[in-house]
């Protein structure tokens, strides 16, 4: 686990609840919200259970501004993979103020208490989501992606296009890397440079844990290096914001051409 959360986490499993403890922390840098979410997104996996109630302690916690938006970044993405609700409690004037501004600006509700017994007790109101089953619609199938993998034997590269597509959950992201995966094993080769095209590609913040976990592992097992390009806003400041506390460069570029450069350059 993440050093920056040891011991800050813990599951009570009768109540359904995560309870994250962030009192007297002070995030300074986005890397530092990051290495903390991924330790929250690490030990959530490893209990086997997606939902849980979220409780969290900011007593004498403190964000800077400049932290604020990786906080509500990643906030925002485990809320919406794993969250059946999130309560707060002691919460400083400072955090606050900011957290019930951000409230108001992302319409969700705050649920600030001044004591952890009355943020358990709200807990307690809320109902458990983990009964009812989950189905998503179907956004991608295996056709739609029939034409965006090719590889490029010569240069060992894996040319990839996510231009255009949407990814909305956790069954388009597994759908994808199940073919990506497939892919890989029929080239007859298992690393390659990945070439990926982001081009008006939109992933969904619920898709964005399952996502990054499931690029670790392909890159982890079949990457030589991945280079990236011509991404949105909002899809080129989530892969930044992770590589920060992932160990690895986001290698964005804004050609193909500026990309197959790079890649070139990994080469040497």
């Amino acid at each position: 686990m993440t050093s920056i959360m040891q011991n800050r986490i813990t599951f009570h499993d009768e109540l359904q609840i995560m309870e994250a403890d962030f009192s007297d922390m002070h995030f300074s840098t986005s890397e530092q919200v990051n290495r903390a979410y991924d330790a929250l997104e690490q030990s959530i996996a490893e209990t086997g259970e997606e939902k849980w109630f979220f409780l969290v302690n900011y007593s004498g916690s403190k964000i800077d501004q400049s932290a604020w938006f990786a906080f509500s970044l990643r906030g925002k993405d485990l809320n919406l993979a794993h969250s059946q609700g999130s309560v707060r409690f002691d919460v400083g004037e400072d955090t606050r103020k900011e957290i019930e501004r951000r409230a108001n600006t992302e319409e969700f509700d705050a649920n600030l208490f001044s004591n952890r017994d009355d943020a358990i007790k709200r807990i307690s109101q809320l109902p458990s989501k983990r009964l009812a089953k989950v189905v998503h619609k179907n956004n991608l199938v295996p056709d739609d992606l029939k034409n965006r993998i090719s590889f490029l034997d010569d240069e060992a590269i894996m040319d990839i296009d996510f231009s255009n597509i949407t990814i909305a959950h956790s069954d388009d992201v597994n759908l994808i890397y199940d073919f990506l995966e497939d892919s890989i094993a029929a080239s007859g080769r298992t690393k390659w440079y990945f070439l990926i095209n982001y081009d008006a590609c939109h992933i969904y913040p619920e898709a964005w844990i399952p996502y990054s976990q499931r690029g670790k592992s392909l890159n982890i097992n079949h990457s030589l290096g991945s280079v990236r390009y011509a991404p949105g806003s909002e899809t080129e400041e989530e892969i930044r914001t992770r590589a920060e506390s992932q160990d690895f460069r986001p290698n964005i570029r804004n050609t193909r051409t500026e990309a197959l450069e790079r890649i070139e350059e990994m080469k040497l």
